[in-house]
């Protein structure tokens, strides 16, 4: 069954033992050059899945195995490193194990460069949206798609739904020339990546200066916490608008991501509502548009009250009124997580990737996913 774990796995809630380092015996090799990446980055991986399974899972390549683990508790924190004898060795495994399915487990392999050395690249990504992926466009085919016409590109990340591990049908590709970042917008739109066209839209670019930690807020709003969950409810509140932002300035904001139907920013009220044609689109909005500048200010993004939930529609005030910005302040998350860091793995990363020895992953700064948030369902193909 998926997600469980084999029978000599320890049981979950178990401290592991401190950290352990997992090596093939062989007689030692030549050192790499400095400038020689054979390190990839694993991700996505269960609580159960430690250094002796995931050594299994590449058993005959002869590499070493590196898992993180929460320096307090000894927790694993979902993915590690795993260390090649070359380069090459390290790409072919890239190429053939990734977006396939792991030993014994209907999950798949989620792996991507690691830095070479101490080495980070704190220069600026410039990041694109890319929606209506195919269900079988993994992060490696994303990444190529585009890096045979952008040289620059840095890496590509297709997002997944953490519960299934499906492709949610939309990611992110990030460049380092905002000038082939700028051509891909136009250039690649309606381009085909795999058995389907892309559609190409904005994203939130990294600066150097880092990547803001999110901040749950927890959601005490029972109606907000309904709407939430309603696959049904396609509003989304915007809350903390300029006053001075009109209503089709902010539709073209959230027209990237889907058709929108509907928008309303009441009078008088700094805050208004988008509505979506479908739940997918919407939920990419709030995901990909949370904390973005619209006008002079930074937006908080939430859930709108559901049509369907009729037992709190009394008043047409309160949707436009306080009620529902009491309901987004449950919902919101402060700061924001530029590019595509935000939208990661589920789990918390180490503040400095380089004390493990490897550098951060891809270059991607350490990125975390609100623990509360719930898990929308994957879009449908």
């Amino acid at each position: 069954m998926w997600g469980q774990p084999p029978p000599q796995a320890a049981p979950y809630g178990q401290v592991p033992a401190p950290q352990q380092y997992y090596a093939a015996p062989q007689a030692p090799a030549a050192p790499a050059a400095s400038d020689e990446v054979r390190t990839l980055w694993i991700g996505d991986l269960q609580y159960w899945m430690d250094e002796n399974y995931i050594y299994s899972c590449f058993a005959n390549t002869g590499e070493s195995v590196k898992l993180i683990r929460d320096k307090q508790t000894g927790q694993l924190q979902g993915y590690g490193f795993v260390e090649f004898a070359s380069h090459a060795g390290a790409e072919r495994v890239l190429q053939t194990f990734n977006g396939q399915m792991m030993p014994n487990v209907e999950l798949a392999y989620r792996l991507n460069w690691a830095s070479a050395g101490e080495k980070r690249d704190d220069t600026p990504d410039y990041t694109i949206f890319v929606g209506d992926l195919a269900a079988d466009v993994t992060d490696y085919m994303l990444q190529e798609t585009f890096r045979v016409h952008y040289p620059s590109v840095k890496g590509a990340k297709v997002v997944t739904d953490k519960m299934t591990m499906r492709s949610k049908g939309y990611g992110f590709v990030k460049f380092g020339d905002p000038t082939e970042q700028a051509r891909a917008m136009t250039e690649m739109n309606g381009m085909p990546c795999s058995s389907r066209p892309m559609r190409i839209g904005p994203a939130a670019n990294r600066k150097t200066t880092g990547v803001q930690e999110r901040v749950p807020i927890p959601n005490t709003n029972t109606q907000g916490a309904q709407s939430d969950n309603d696959p049904n409810n396609t509003t989304i509140f915007v809350g903390g608008l300029d006053p001075n932002v009109t209503e089709d300035a902010l539709k073209q904001v959230f027209a990237p991501y889907g058709e929108v139907v509907h928008v309303k920013i009441p009078v008088g009220k700094r805050c208004g509502f988008v509505q979506y044609a479908n739940r997918p689109s919407a939920e990419q909005a709030l995901q990909l548009l949370q904390g973005t500048l619209v006008g002079g200010q930074n937006v908080r993004l939430s859930w709108g009250r559901s049509p369907s939930n009729k037992q709190t529609q009394p008043q047409e005030a309160s949707q436009w009124g306080a009620g529902a910005a009491a309901g987004a302040a449950g919902g919101y998350y402060a700061g924001y997580g530029q590019g595509y860091e935000a939208y990661g793995q589920g789990y918390a990363q180490p503040q400095d990737p380089n004390m493990y020895g490897y550098g951060a992953y891809a270059g991607y700064p350490n990125y975390q996913q609100p623990a509360a948030a719930p898990q929308p369902p994957p879009p449908q193909q």
